[in-house]
């Protein structure tokens, strides 16, 4: 019996090790110059690198074991990125070559197609190769699985990878990459519902991303099982990745968003407050929400409607009993203000009677298994077929769809979930589906994790071809690299637990950082009930993610603003009035996402990446340029300690100045308070409260700016709010610099775009400033006037609104020597 054991034992070890035969490049013996800022490198035993010059900063390498690339086609990369090829120079070694561009040198090793790459500037090594590329060949699946490892350094932290729930920085930890449906998942669980295989290396101030294209199950590997070694891999598919470099960690982030695509200005009432609950019905349930908001004088610009407003589950009907009129209760919220936004899920219930799964069959647009069946799978509605959303004709039938609830109801929203795909028997699809992979036939293992990018994107199209002009507004759950230039999106089905507040914050932060600004969470948490101090700093924490919805279950009791008490209920309103009054805030960072990039959501170590002490902060956070914000997690919390960065900050609410930085600083948070600083010299725009977008046909807005002694540039962005317009340059897009010194504001104001503001005047106030004079003297555009102390000590004027120049001068008092003065955010 013993020697049978030993024997099992042994054959099952020498199976395993036999399993797993790495294969690596042998010694380069030919170089191509295929193509204008294109090499390929063959070697000894047929492995073919290819290196290209993307762009500045950006070098995408391709590796075969076969000596052939099967056909280049990525969903990720932006089709419209179109970068200028940058300066390069080749140069030949005895031990291999080096490709320098005017920021990089490229080396590539002779001996294994070993990478090294250099930052010409300071000479110092940014990222180089451990085994470098190596694969396997995969017995059960035919192809390889592509490995590749890189040296972890001392001092090197990373970041990005999409939703995952854990802390920011990912040093020392692994993850997959295969989209799933993880109800209540906590700090742990992996994978998740996203598929970002893009993250960010910061050494020393260095910085680089890594973005492998690569669509299978793939693992990421910070210095879990080799403390110095960084692997990536997947389970098939090319080893096809880019390296991207960047002065700063900001820099980084930007060439990738290029890279993966820009998204497009949102409405702006997408930006406003939305509620949302596992299911508002019937229609008088919906209404009563409605009124819920106006008679409390709550702003509010959108409801949703969950599954439950479908007949039976089945997507793009309405249940007649529940909702008789729809057009007519959507057209009524309208006048009232709200949105309408409706949830629809890829599963198509099975069903003769039910004419879209019906035409369905008959064009053949469902996905099939390997042996030609068609894929089942149970989700709402019972057993459903699912369409191949990777195949051109299905999105465009597809986005038909949408022609009776987007164009004749008048819905402006949509919102895709269970898009994984999810399904209840196995969690997703077998794996042997066929997909057609626009053209590049497949089987699931390829296609999972960009499934629900292909269903957001088809429904999309269908906003738009529908939407009569109006600016596409659609969310997703799921999403591959790239998915930014479809949808916003949330992070899933989370508890209602102060861990799970905490995992919001950094959840938003990292999609950001990968690429997805217009992010946000379930507010209060999807699944129970939250205690009404979580549920206001929830709130409090939204307030500055793009994406501002709460969403619940509904079975655990109710989670509208009015549901915790009067006390939370004015609490909370006072939150979301601060979100309406900062909306042209938050359009300008949009903008600059848009237009450069730039993410919305700035993680310190991004911005203050000079500063191994931010490395591993993760609470605090930077929304746009000016505002640093300082969220409240912990039960029970009225003040707590904050690392603030080596900058010149006010508190937002009442400009006192604090004296220590780049430190744990003390602050006092009251329940009602969100801390916030604002940087020294910046302009922030704000509007005056509305109950809803719109409300104000053409709000006046208010300029704040803060005193600094010295130099500040800051950003203003606006235009119609919605339609596309501003693709055409209809928009103004102002930079105004503020120039300060002692006892004296210089705004000097510039723009761009044929947009004409239907306002009249600009509210001018300015903050900070240390004087206790009832009147100051200010000079607009050459004419004097006036600008009037209030009792907040903030001195307020008007200025025509196409003014360019503002001079305000005062005799200097230190108002803020007063011994004892407490900091409050």
């Amino acid at each position: 019996m013993a020697s049978e054991e030993f024997s099992g034992n042994y054959m099952e070890k020498h199976q395993a090790a036999a399993a797993v035969v790495d294969f690596f490049p042998a010694s380069i013996r030919e170089l191509r110059h295929s193509a204008e800022g294109v090499f390929e490198f063959l070697t000894d035993n047929g492995v073919l690198m290819q290196l290209r010059l993307v762009a500045e900063g950006i070098v995408r390498f391709r590796f075969s074991p076969e000596g052939r690339f099967e056909d280049d086609f990525s969903y990720a990369v932006d089709p419209a990125f179109r970068p200028e090829l940058p300066d390069h120079e080749l140069i030949e070694f005895a031990d291999g070559y080096a490709l320098k561009t005017g920021h990089l040198s490229v080396r590539i090793a002779r001996q294994g197609l070993k990478v090294t790459i250099t930052d010409t500037v300071s000479g110092k090594i940014l990222c180089q190769d451990d085994k470098g590329y190596h694969w396997e060949d995969n017995k059960q699946f035919g192809g390889e699985i592509v490995k590749m490892s890189k040296v972890c350094q001392n001092g090197e932290y990373f970041y990005g990878l999409g939703d995952k729930s854990c802390d920011l920085n990912l040093r020392g930890r692994r993850f997959q990459l295969w989209g799933s449906d993880t109800y209540a998942y906590g700090p742990e669980t992996d994978p998740l519902y996203k598929n970002v295989p893009f993250y960010l290396s910061l050494c020393r101030g260095r910085s680089y991303g890594i973005f492998f294209d690569n669509t299978f199950r793939t693992g990421f590997d910070f210095g879990s099982e080799k403390p110095n070694v960084t692997t990536f891999s997947a389970q098939g598919g090319e080893m096809n990745y880019y390296f991207i470099h960047g002065n700063t960690p900001l820099d980084v982030v930007r060439r990738y968003t290029q890279l993966t695509g820009l998204p497009e200005m949102p409405p702006l009432w997408a930006l406003g407050y939305h509620q949302c609950k596992w299911s508002y019905y019937p229609e008088a349930a919906v209404r009563n929400i409605a009124r819920g908001f106006r008679d409390r004088k709550i702003p509010c610009d959108a409801i949703y409607l969950d599954i439950d407003y479908m007949d039976g589950y089945r997507c793009f009907t309405w249940d007649a009993e529940r909702f008789p009129s729809p057009k007519k209760m959507v057209q009524e919220l309208e006048q009232e203000g709200f949105k309408t936004v409706a949830i629809i899920d890829p599963g198509l219930k099975i069903d003769p009677l039910y004419p879209v799964w019906v035409e369905g069959i008959e064009k053949g647009y469902f996905c099939r298994r390997q042996d030609g069946n068609l894929m089942k799978g149970s989700v709402w509605p019972g057993l459903c077929h699912f369409p191949d959303f990777t195949r051109p004709e299905v999105r465009h039938w597809w986005a038909d769809q949408f022609h009776a609830l987007i164009g004749e109801t008048g819905v402006h929203g949509i919102w895709n979930d269970m898009n994984e795909p999810a399904v209840f028997e196995e969690g997703t699809f077998p794996h042997d589906v066929r997909h057609d992979y626009d053209g590049h036939p497949c089987s699931h293992r390829k296609a999972h994790n960009i499934y629900g990018m292909q269903m957001i994107r088809a429904t999309k199209e269908g906003l738009r071809r529908f939407g009569k002009g109006r600016r596409p507004f659609s969310i997703t759950r799921s999403a591959y690299a790239g998915t930014q230039r479809f949808a916003c999106g949330w992070t899933g089905d989370n508890v209602a637990s102060w861990e799970h507040l905490n995992m919001a914050n950094t959840q938003c932060q990292r999609l950001a950082t990968s690429g997805m600004s217009f992010i946000g969470s379930d507010i209060g948490g999807f699944i129970e009930t939250p205690s009404p101090e979580l549920y206001l700093r929830w709130v409090q924490l939204a307030v500055f993610h793009p994406f501002f919805r709460t969403h619940s279950s509904g079975d655990h009791g109710e989670q509208e603003p009015w549901s915790f008490g009067e006390d939370t209920t004015d609490w909370v309103k006072r939150a979301i009035e601060m979100r309406y009054r900062l909306l042209p805030t938050i359009y300008t960072a949009f903008r600059q996402y848009v237009k450069d990039g730039t993410p919305m959501l700035r993680s310190l170590p991004l911005v203050d990446h000079q500063n191994p002490d931010a490395y591993w902060r993760s609470a605090e956070f930077y929304f746009g340029d000016h505002l640093y914000v300082v969220p409240i997690m912990a039960e029970g919390e009225e003040g707590r300690f904050l690392y603030l960065p080596r900058s010149e900050w006010f508190a937002y609410h009442d400009d006192s100045r604090p004296k220590a930085v780049a430190t744990d600083i003390w602050i006092e948070c009251p329940i009602d308070r969100i801390p916030v600083f604002v940087r020294a010299g910046a302009v922030i725009p704000h509007w005056p409260l509305q109950q809803w977008v719109g409300q104000i046909p053409h709000p006046e807005p208010e300029l704040r700016a803060w005193w600094k002694d010295g130099s500040e540039t800051s950003a203003w962005y606006e235009d119609e709010g919605d339609g596309e317009l501003w693709k055409d340059g209809v928009f103004r897009d102002s930079v105004i610099q503020l120039e300060g010194g002692e006892g004296k504001i210089r705004l000097s104001r510039e723009w761009q775009g044929t947009w004409s503001p239907g306002y009249d005047a600009v509210n001018l106030t300015f903050c900070g400033i240390g004087s206790a004079d009832p009147e100051l003297n200010v000079v607009i555009d050459g004419q004097e006037t006036t600008a009037t102390r209030g009792e907040d000590g903030r001195y307020r004027a008007r200025a025509p609104k196409d003014f360019r120049d503002v001079e305000i001068e005062w005799a200097p008092v230190d108002i803020d020597a007063k011994e004892g003065r407490k900091v409050e955010a």
